[in-house]
């Protein structure tokens, strides 16, 4: 073969491998950035709706509650969408002849509902509830970002399963107290924003409504009934029996760091371990 190929096509064939694989591992990145990227997840893009709905003006400027409109979120896996008639409520009053209100009125007039896009879309194979995720102390921001600043609706997270799963790896760093599921603006306590929170023991209703947290620096007193200038009864006294009889004060602890929070709510609300919450089964049915 060597009246054929040069002595040099041995260095040619080499390099061309080389190059053979360094173009294979390119193609290999840009595809696994490509499928990361805005374009395939979507993330930040405002699609366009029938009507522009302001969620900034809505939950921030007129301070509507999220189940107000979305009224499942709390019992099923659904959150829904609104029906034409929870709008009407309040447009049937106020600005009742906008141009950007007309799809709406069309809507109630005619009976067709109104055909929004949806901006979370997971995909069919993968079940998620939003039920137990709120119940079990998930805010709504810590998926769908500050709704409360978004004139326009936009995913701010990819909802991609690598980003499912760094959360359920890890879920302690994004817990809240119940009570501040809807809050948009919570933040996770630190030195200078402590948290306290306690326990009452009830084990009769959900789990996380057993946890009682404040911002609020509760103290640790019970009941001052000792003081109480009242008649003596019976062999105790009066003072006494109602003592007897009135509950013990809730005992708090505080926290000032969001790691402290989320173990002691990662432990009072019944979580699983992380090796549960990233089996497959959890979201593949």
């Amino acid at each position: 073969m060597a009246q054929i190929f040069d002595r040099s096509s041995n260095a040619l064939a080499r390099a061309s491998l080389v190059l053979t694989g360094l173009i294979v591992i390119a193609l290999g990145v840009t595809l696994d950035q490509l499928q990361r990227s805005p374009w395939v997840t979507r993330q930040g893009q405002r699609p366009d709706q029938p009507v522009p709905f302001s969620h900034k003006h809505h939950v921030q400027g007129l301070g509507l509650q999220c189940q107000y409109c979305h009224v499942t979120v709390e019992k099923s896996s659904y959150a829904g969408i609104p029906p034409t008639k929870t709008c009407i409520n309040c447009h049937a009053q106020i600005w009742t002849n906008a141009a950007l209100l007309e799809p709406v009125r069309n809507s109630w007039a005619t009976g067709q509902s109104l055909v929004w896009t949806k901006v979370h879309d997971l995909p069919d194979f993968v079940y998620f509830s939003h039920e137990i995720h709120v119940n079990k102390g998930l805010g709504c921001a810590s998926c769908h970002g500050r709704v409360d600043q978004m004139p326009l609706m936009y995913a701010q997270n990819t909802l991609q399963m690598e980003w499912c799963l760094e959360c359920h790896r890890n879920p302690s760093k994004n817990l809240r107290p119940t009570s501040e599921i809807y809050n948009m603006a919570w933040e996770s306590p630190a030195d200078d924003r402590p948290v306290w929170c306690s326990t009452t023991g009830d084990k009769t209703g959900p789990t996380a409504q057993s946890v009682s947290c404040t911002t609020k620096d509760p103290g640790n007193a019970g009941p001052q009934i000792a003081s109480l200038e009242l008649p003596l009864r019976g062999a105790n006294g009066l003072a006494s029996d109602v003592a007897a009889a009135m509950p013990a004060a809730p005992a708090y602890q505080k926290f000032t760091s969001q790691d402290e929070l989320g173990h002691f709510l990662l432990k009072e609300y019944k979580i699983r371990t992380p090796k549960d919450l990233t089996s497959c089964e959890v979201c593949h049915r």
